[in-house]
């Protein structure tokens, strides 16, 4: 089981096809998010990204005008793995790529989203690049990240939580996201503000099973796949949690400790080149 499980998530971890990328290169080129931060140890985890990416997703999808733009054009429905793939990149190149390198690929991804427009089931215009959405988009982001990372890999103070939101500032102006919180304690202002507008819908259902049943891993290690969609589940803040399509579907007895083994021990796994260890090269300094 350990060949099936090391070549799904090297896998996962790889650019999608097309988007190859050496993060070694040009030595010394800064990352938008400080490589002694909190970001570049969160990121570096797979089973923090898995986690943290499919929490992030669910309360996007809470969300009517942001659920709209995400499910009709997102990818999720025709090829979650390769959507999650597209994703992973996009952050890992916010995190570790070089700040060059970083820019022109959300310019890319500006451009594509102003394309994004539609109309919600309840009447309601939006287009992606809408301020106000991309703040909800950036900050669950955030989130879900650095909350999978505390609760599975390692706590984190109050201080490296607030950290986590302050070193997303640079990719989030970048994005439009003008109203990224600055700390902890404004994500939750965030989401109180943002909680009488939070909704459910069959979609979320819709992603759940999706995410639990879709090939993403081998057939073997299916069974963990399905484990790490309901840590996620687990992890996510109210009123959101209580909603009728996640209600029973966090985690069950005994299975948090399951989450935190895999999570603390995969980082020993032999990953071969990761984006963290590229760009830990490309910022070493010379000999």
């Amino acid at each position: 089981m350990l060949p099936h499980m090391l070549n799904s998530i090297r896998e996962l971890m790889r650019p999608p096809p097309g988007m190859e990328f050496d993060f070694s290169q040009p030595r010394g080129e800064p990352a938008l998010a400080p490589n002694d931060g909190v970001a570049w140890r969160v990121f570096a985890n797979p089973i923090v990204l898995f986690v943290g990416g499919v929490a992030a997703v669910l309360l996007e999808l809470a969300e009517p005008s942001v659920r709209s733009g995400v499910w009709d054009q997102g990818g999720f429905q025709r090829d979650p793995g390769m959507r999650l793939r597209r994703t992973g990149f996009a952050a890992m190149m916010t995190v570790y790529g070089p700040r060059s390198a970083a820019e022109q690929l959300i310019a890319r991804v500006v451009r594509m989203h102003d394309h994004v427009t539609g109309t919600t089931s309840g009447g309601l215009a939006y287009h992606a690049n809408d301020p106000r959405l991309l703040d909800w988009v950036q900050a669950t982001a955030v989130f879900g990240f650095t909350e999978a990372y505390h609760r599975h890999v390692q706590p984190l103070s109050a201080r490296e939580k607030d950290a986590a939101f302050a070193e997303g500032q640079a990719a989030a102006r970048l994005y439009g996201a003008t109203g990224l919180p600055h700390s902890w304690a404004g994500w939750e202002a965030l989401l109180a503000a943002t909680a009488p507008g939070l909704e459910g819908s069959q979609i979320l259902a819709d992603f759940l099973n999706i995410m639990s049943s879709a090939p993403i891993v081998p057939a073997p290690l299916r069974p963990l796949q399905r484990l790490l969609v309901r840590a996620a589940v687990d992890m996510i803040p109210e009123p959101v949690r209580s909603l009728p399509q996640l209600r029973g579907r966090g985690l069950r007895f005994g299975e948090a400790a399951l989450v935190r083994a895999a999570a603390r021990s995969s980082v020993l796994l032999p990953l071969g080149d990761t984006p963290a260890r590229q760009a830990v090269r490309r910022l070493a300094k010379s000999a």
